[in-house]
């Protein structure tokens, strides 16, 4: 249950540490998805809570959701506005050459019949930057803060794999795949005028502390 998941409440907002392997947005397979589970997020309300921004499905940590139409479009500009403070761990397959840095990668959306839809660098893309930290090295993977300045699709992990050269463990798409994805939402700090913020963190998952990052 996700009721049993939630890092923030209040009545504007909700903060939920998403499970890897759960959709935001419903498949067109009609499998379990976010939606699946709204009802039970609603306590109390009778609207239900809607997402505000997207977390990609392998992707677990914090997910924000709006309780109102009105906090929906406040919130929902906060992150438009790029005000919100967001910080992901990620394991690395390879170790990138410095020990931080700031990627201005612009992205652009590319499709092909072959191999569907991506992202990929691109000069003539939107821009797209995101600081970065090597927090450990273990045996040739590394464990790396990120904080993303703009909020493009996949940005993090198409930064990761391009610009450093080292692709997150287990992504299919810009990796080896093979595994699961050690890409966690950490934090998420969303600015409110008149209010505290939004704030929550979500616990690093046992699947990073299997590979190794993570423990005391």
């Amino acid at each position: 249950m996700l009721a049993n998941k939630v890092l923030f409440l209040d009545g504007e907002a909700i903060v939920i540490d998403k499970p890897s392997g759960l959709p935001v947005d419903r498949p067109r397979d009609g499998s379990i998805s976010l939606e699946n589970h709204l009802e039970g997020l609603a306590f109390g309300f009778r609207r239900w809570p809607q997402a505000v921004h997207r977390l990609d499905r392998d992707t677990s940590g914090c997910l924000l959701l709006s309780r109102n139409p009105k906090a929906h479009a406040r919130l929902h500009h906060a992150f438009e506005a790029g005000i919100v403070e967001k910080i992901y761990l990620a394991v690395l397959e390879g170790v990138p050459e410095n020990e931080s840095g700031l990627i201005d990668l612009a992205l652009a959306k590319v499709s092909t019949a072959e191999t569907g839809w991506r992202m990929q660098g691109d000069p003539n893309g939107k821009p797209s930057r995101t600081a970065w930290r090597v927090l450990a090295v273990k045996d040739g993977r590394s464990f790396v803060e990120f904080r993303p300045q703009t909020g493009r699709t996949h940005q993090i992990r198409v930064h990761a794999a391009e610009a450093l050269g080292a692709p997150v463990v287990g992504d299919p798409v810009y990796g080896r795949g093979g595994a699961e994805t050690l890409l966690h939402a950490s934090s998420l700090i969303v600015p409110r005028v008149g209010k505290d913020p939004v704030s929550a963190t979500a616990p690093l998952p046992e699947r990073f502390l299997k590979a190794g990052f993570g423990g005391d």
